[in-house]
């Protein structure tokens, strides 16, 4: 077999799926409106793939996954901020009608957005810092990731 076979496969396992939602957001500038598209995608993937890099400090897995994570990181934050920008004039959190606590993910600016990530970001690294050296904690990491995951098609079904 040839040696630059695994490296081109690996290369496409890490660029394959961030590049699905290019379309996606290809699409909402054109459009200039985010309707139809649930913030909440975003919401998953990004906690997920954040999960799944601290879940990698604790248990490394192919580098071409940690890389895929970081580049759909990346993604969502560039969609997220498109959606945010394009979001319809007519919305739930324009008349401060969010039904969810604290408007969770249904936020004004793209700032907010930033700002629950990083607070995530320095939870998950504090709880990191404490619990790394426990097996059981770097599997319910791995666990937590994979599971937020699998709820993606949720928001766009309830949409």
């Amino acid at each position: 077999m040839a040696s630059w076979i695994p490296t081109v496969a690996a290369v496409g396992m890490a660029i394959g799926p961030p590049l699905v939602y290019v379309d996606q957001a290809v699409s909402i500038v054109r459009k200039k409106d985010s309707t139809g598209f649930s913030r909440d995608v975003c919401a998953i993937l990004l906690i997920a793939n954040i999960t799944r890099c601290f879940f990698w400090l604790g248990d490394h897995f192919e580098l071409a996954l940690l890389m895929q994570s970081i580049l759909m990181i990346i993604a969502q934050l560039a969609l997220l901020y498109i959606c945010v920008r394009y979001r319809p004039r007519v919305s739930p959190e324009n008349f401060g009608a969010s039904s969810r606590p604290l408007s969770f993910w249904q936020w004004h600016t793209y700032a907010q957005y930033i700002e629950f990530l990083a607070g995530y970001i320095l939870c998950s690294a504090i709880l990191f810092l404490i619990f790394s050296r426990s097996e059981l904690y770097v599997m319910i990491l791995g666990f937590v990731a994979l599971g937020l995951e699998s709820t993606l098609p949720i928001p766009q079904l309830i949409r």
